[in-house]
């Protein structure tokens, strides 16, 4: 008999149990955050992944390359090219390709693109509001899960 054929102890059987899913509690967590961030960003033309496109070239002040972008809020080209495309098709950022090095594109927020930037504070704050936990808690668990990510990849 192989071990995949070996009963099963009810102990272990527990692991089994979809509350015991650690995946699951983030995939519900991550949805029920997002959808807030949705509820608050749609006025303002945002999806989500827009926000925080914005955020990270505010963050830098700087243009950033698609690659720097990609990496920096964990969206891989695929994904993040016609994100970046529909941005600048409303006003929000410009690409341009580098000079010397043609596959590079260069991502920057435009005078619209950074005009948003009391609106966005003002819905961050308002979703960290609307969580049921505190601020340390919400530091905590951010630190642990960037902790895990780090270590993960």
């Amino acid at each position: 008999m192989t071990s995949s054929q070996q009963p099963i102890a009810p102990d272990d059987l527990a692991e089994l149990h979809v509350d015991q899913q650690l995946c699951l509690a983030l995939q519900t967590s991550s949805s029920l955050i997002t959808r807030l961030y949705r509820r608050l960003l749609t006025p303002l033309g945002l999806t989500h992944p827009q926000y925080l496109v914005l955020i990270a070239l505010w963050e830098f002040d700087r243009p950033m390359t698609m690659g720097d972008l990609g990496d920096r809020i964990s969206m891989e080209t695929g994904s993040l090219t016609p994100l970046v495309k529909r941005m600048e098709a409303a006003g929000l950022v410009t690409r341009k390709r580098d000079e010397h090095d043609e596959r590079r594109v260069w991502v920057e927020a435009t005078a619209k693109g950074n005009g948003l930037r009391h609106e966005i504070l003002r819905v961050r704050r308002e979703v960290v509001h609307q969580l049921p936990v505190t601020s340390e808690q919400i530091a905590a668990l951010r630190r642990l899960l960037q902790d895990m990510n780090e270590a993960l990849t």
